[in-house]
């Protein structure tokens, strides 16, 4: 079990609460966590990950045990803390400006 944790606007758009919980088929990447995000909660696609690319929103990072993942390699495993799910993967709004 994944546990994860969205950003307000995503919450509302999925109607869950501030963690959702994933079982995850194979083992723990980003592209996995997210491909079980969006088959669970399909109004969440495209608003993650561009549809047909499948690359990450620029304004949107994921952290791993308070780690920036968000350039890492879409493969690439997470910690075992997230795939075991002693600590939740972070989905978080980037901030703009100056």
């Amino acid at each position: 079990m994944i546990r994860v944790v969205l950003p307000y606007h995503l919450r509302t758009l999925a109607n869950v609460g501030a963690e959702v919980e994933l079982d995850v088929a194979g083992p723990a990447t980003q592209r996995t966590v997210l491909d079980t995000l969006e088959a669970r909660y399909p109004m969440l696609r495209g608003t993650i990950r561009d549809q047909v690319t499948h690359q990450r929103r620029a304004f949107l990072r994921i952290f791993a045990c308070e780690e920036d993942v968000s350039h890492e390699a879409p493969d690439a495993p997470l910690p075992q803390a997230i795939a075991t799910g002693a600590e939740p993967l972070l989905i978080v709004g980037a901030m703009a400006g100056g």
